[in-house]
């Protein structure tokens, strides 16, 4: 019989806020790339719609391919810097110089420059991603604990994003420049943040010895992982949760602009609503993880994703009249902005508790294996959540084919409209309750880590 696992040292704040400082540069990067760039793009640099929804689903379907590879590299590397520091470290001027390029972009670029550099910046973004999503998973082995880790990461995710969303509020409102301006500050700040944040993550991050590195004849061995059920459901649910939030961010502006009616100004603020409702939320996805399990806690959360979602689309207009009858100023950005509030709740669930339930994976992986795939194992993740967002943006092809057009915004037909609004909330929903029946009976809940753990402790393997 396995005896129970020995208490794992709880880390100290210090260390995971130190470890998430590198988020708020990765974060700024990540909300640009699949709710701002393709939008900029297309209305402000002249590229057309449906090609830069094109550009990016094929380069987040390449990304399925090259991620794995990536990871599988990041898992046979060695090195007196660490495994994770070294490849975080080499991907930052990659990273920097993409950048640069892509925020700093004259109008009248094609796609061909968009591709390109969306290219560079993939691989760079990739490596940084892996590399730092793998380093959380080996900061601890305990299961609770994992979920307190990725809480402080995907909050600090959340704090960058709120960061370069403010930046067009106050380039525009302190008189500094236009949109087109305010994003190449955004840029400017990744750029500088860069740097200064991996400093710190490297300096006071411990980075525990790695396992044992997969066997080099086993290159093709990884398609056995995708066999295990466990995988099955949790890269089900990365998948359609991928699709569900890259669906909502890359509509948010025009559902709101369109078929609202609010201006540009009054729909960033909502978008600033909803991600800092997302700050307030991660910490209570984190403790009810704790509570009732990861997977439970993520059921709960598609579930409560879905239903708020449609409300905000589909009744919000309804409780205009009330708000008004209440005495309330300017009703429809109050209800609008209570609702989406309501919605962004749920925005950090995802993240967190699919990464940490992946660092269980890794330890079951480890076991049944005898073999380190962490990197391997978040390279796949990452491909399923990127390959959603890829999907997502694909929506601006299916706007195209209803008759939306972008420069029209509320003058488009009513039928675009409508279309616009189901994309919007309806499809969402859909894939959020198809992710919540994917982890219905997950198999890999605290007390099967427990005894997992176990006998990695006992086999002298536990991380």
């Amino acid at each position: 019989m396995t005896s129970a696992p020995s208490p794992a040292k709880r880390l100290p704040n210090r260390t995971l806020a130190a470890f998430s400082a590198a988020c708020l540069p990765y974060a700024a990067l990540g909300l640009p790339v699949y709710v701002t760039l393709p939008e900029f793009y297309a209305s402000h640099v002249g590229v057309d719609l449906a090609l830069v929804g094109v550009i990016f689903l094929v380069i987040r379907l390449a990304d399925i391919v090259v991620d794995p590879a990536l990871g599988m590299v990041i898992d046979r590397t060695h090195s007196r810097f660490g495994r994770y520091r070294l490849w975080m470290g080499m991907a930052a001027p990659v990273l920097m110089l993409a950048v640069g390029m892509l925020f700093m972009v004259s109008p009248g670029a094609g796609g061909a420059y968009l591709a390109i550099w969306l290219i560079v910046m993939s691989l760079g973004f990739s490596v940084s991603l892996l590399s730092q999503v793998s380093w959380a998973s080996t900061l601890t082995s305990d299961y609770d604990q994992r979920s307190r880790i990725y809480g402080w990461w995907q909050t600090a995710n959340i704090v960058g994003v709120l960061v370069v969303l403010l930046i067009p509020a106050l380039v525009q409102n302190l008189g500094l420049g236009d949109y087109a301006s305010a994003v190449r500050w955004q840029g400017w700040f990744i750029i500088v943040a860069l740097p200064l944040t991996l400093a710190i993550t490297f300096a006071f991050t411990p980075e525990p010895k790695a396992g044992p590195s997969p066997d080099k004849a086993a290159r093709f061995a990884y398609l056995s992982l995708f066999k295990l059920p466990v995988m099955q459901r949790l890269l089900t649910a990365d998948l359609m949760l991928g699709i569900a939030r890259g669906v909502v961010g890359a509509l948010f502006f025009y559902f709101f602009e369109a078929v609202q009616g609010f201006a540009r100004a009054e729909t960033s603020i909502l978008l600033l609503v909803y991600f800092v409702a997302g700050l307030a939320g991660a910490p209570v996805w984190s403790a009810l993880a704790v509570r009732m399990g990861k997977h439970a806690a993520l059921i709960l959360a598609c579930v409560y994703f879905a239903v708020t979602l449609l409300l905000a689309a589909f009744a919000g207009p309804v409780l205009v009249p009330l708000a008004e009858a209440a005495g309330l100023g300017n009703a429809e950005v109050v209800v609008a902005g209570l609702m989406v509030a309501l919605v962004g709740l749920a925005f950090a669930s995802g993240d967190l508790l699919l990464r940490a339930m992946m660092a269980d994976v890794a330890d079951q992986v480890r076991l049944e294996q005898g073999e380190d795939r962490t990197g391997l194992l978040f390279s796949i993740l990452t491909a399923t959540s990127k390959l959603g967002y890829a999907v997502s943006v694909m929506t601006f092809a299916g706007l195209r084919l209803t008759g939306f057009d972008p420069a029209l915004g509320g003058a488009n037909s009513e039928t675009a409209l409508i279309w616009l609004q189901a994309m919007f909330a309806g499809l969402p929903a859909l894939c959020l309750v198809v992710g919540a029946w994917a982890l219905w009976r997950y198999p890999l809940d605290q007390k099967r880590h427990a005894e997992i753990r176990a006998a990695l402790e006992a086999r002298g393997g536990a991380g």
